[in-house]
């Protein structure tokens, strides 16, 4: 949950780095990468024992794989938030106009990963599934985005401060696509089912 809490404040404060560029925002970024990263280590070592010394069988092995692969994921999440943030330095300097959509992007995706969380914690299948198909609402925005750009670009906007706005929300876009996987894993986690993989897994 702490993981997950830091994943949602590094997106918060990527975007306010690249829509305010508050450089201190960037920096508070990239320390949460770096605890992200340690927490990590920390869960993992934490499965790796429950896996060694307890032996779980079925639904508690399905828990214990399922938190395996959710920390991997929330850990690339701080990752892109961190490239947002990079990014955020060189829009600043170029006072480039950050398109609305951005912003809300950005907002879509921390819900997300606060309700992906969420649905591991409650153990909710409806929130996994809200999580699964809200995905489609942030590719449609990144599509929108595309064509946005590229009609700026076409206009008079620098191409590179073009192209650092697409990274950006493609980094948002991917974000939401790890927020999914968050999901699917707590639905394997409380099913024993995973929807990329339709059949019985670690048993009931």
């Amino acid at each position: 949950t702490h993981m997950g809490e830091l994943c949602e404040v590094a997106i918060a404060n990527a975007t306010n780095a690249l829509t305010e560029g508050d450089l201190e925002q960037a920096q508070a970024v990239i320390e949460a990468d770096e605890e992200i990263d340690q927490l990590e280590k920390e869960i993992e070592g934490l499965c790796m024992k429950l896996l060694l010394q307890q032996q779980p069988v079925a639904r508690d092995l399905r828990e214990v794989s399922a938190a395996l692969k959710m920390i991997s994921d929330m850990e690339r999440i701080g990752d892109q938030a961190s490239d947002i943030a990079d990014l955020s330095k060189f829009i600043e300097e170029n006072h480039v106009q950050i398109p609305e959509l951005i912003g809300k992007m950005a907002e879509m995706t921390v819900g997300m990963v606060t309700e992906s969380v969420d649905a591991f914690v409650k153990r909710d299948l409806d929130l996994c599934r809200k999580v699964i198909d809200d995905d489609d609402q942030v590719d449609d925005a990144f599509n929108r985005i595309k064509e946005e750009l590229a009609e700026l670009m076409y206009q008079n906007l620098d191409a590179k401060a073009g192209l650092d706005l697409l990274m950006t929300a493609k980094y948002m876009e991917r974000i939401g696509d790890h927020a999914v996987n968050i999901a699917e894993w707590v639905e394997y986690a409380i099913t024993g089912v995973h929807r990329n993989n339709e059949h019985q897994l670690g048993g009931h």
